[in-house]
């Protein structure tokens, strides 16, 4: 389990994240959303140690994570950032065998080899695998670093907004596999998400933040309704049910 205690971030005299608590429970989906600018990149960028909050604690199954060694870190807790740019020529294979740095110190052994093969095989990627990332489209280099942190094989797997630049077809091939990742590998994910609709059908559990707040944090079925979410949105959002998920049809609200 990972645990937030009194989690603060302030820019000046503007608190981004204030005081948050909360619990990601293991082998779940976990899905933070809200509106533009409530604080769920800082908060997802403080639990991976990417960022310093300036009060609070987090714990990876009872360790304080501001103790533990990079390298014990990683090993545990990956994360893909919202923007991802290296200023280096880099096939997508090369990409992803970076995810097995923390095991192999950059010396691939034949299980590293497996891993990395899995981790393309399951981001359909295989018959691209020695294309350079700057010649693939932003849907497909989102696809390789979503490759290469499953090739660093963490129970925790952090990811901020990744279906950004993806289609309809990608992006729920995408939530296809991080379910399979929980559901057959026992992982446990948290993700960021703009859209309701991908959070609602595939989390197993909601944390919804507004203005640096957590405002509601549940299972998927106690936030995806009219009554929560007009809380979190300040707009009505009527509710449909659809082969047993709720959608939420917000477009002409």
């Amino acid at each position: 389990m990972i645990q937030v205690r009194e989690l603060t971030k302030s820019y000046g005299s503007k608190a981004v994240v204030e005081k948050v608590n909360v619990d990601i429970h293991p082998g779940k989906i976990t899905s933070f959303i809200g509106p533009n600018g409530a604080g769920k990149s800082t908060l997802l960028s403080m639990v991976s140690r990417l960022l310093d909050a300036d009060t609070g604690e987090v714990l990876v199954d009872n360790s304080n994570t501001k103790k533990m060694k990079s390298n014990e870190f990683s090993k545990r807790v990956s994360i893909l950032k919202q923007s991802n740019f290296m200023n280096v020529r880099l096939t997508i294979r090369e990409l992803v065998s970076f995810g097995r740095f923390p095991h192999s110190k950059g010396r691939l052994t034949s299980e590293d080899i497996q891993i990395v093969n899995q981790a393309l095989d399951y981001m359909d990627l295989m018959d691209m695998q020695h294309q350079y990332l700057e010649e693939l489209s932003g849907g497909q280099r989102q696809r390789a670093f979503i490759a290469m942190v499953i090739a660093q094989d963490t129970d925790y797997i952090l990811l901020d907004e990744p279906l950004n630049n993806l289609d309809m077809k990608h992006s729920v091939q995408i939530m296809k596999i991080l379910r399979r990742l929980v559901d057959e590998l026992g992982k446990t994910v948290v993700i960021v998400l703009h859209d309701i609709n991908f959070a609602s059908v595939y989390s197993d559990r909601i944390v919804a933040m507004k203005e640096g707040q957590v405002v509601k944090d549940g299972p998927t079925n106690d936030i995806i309704n009219s009554e929560s979410l007009r809380e979190i949105y300040d707009m009505d959002i009527p509710i449909q049910q659809m082969n047993n998920c709720r959608i939420c049809v917000y477009f002409n609200s």
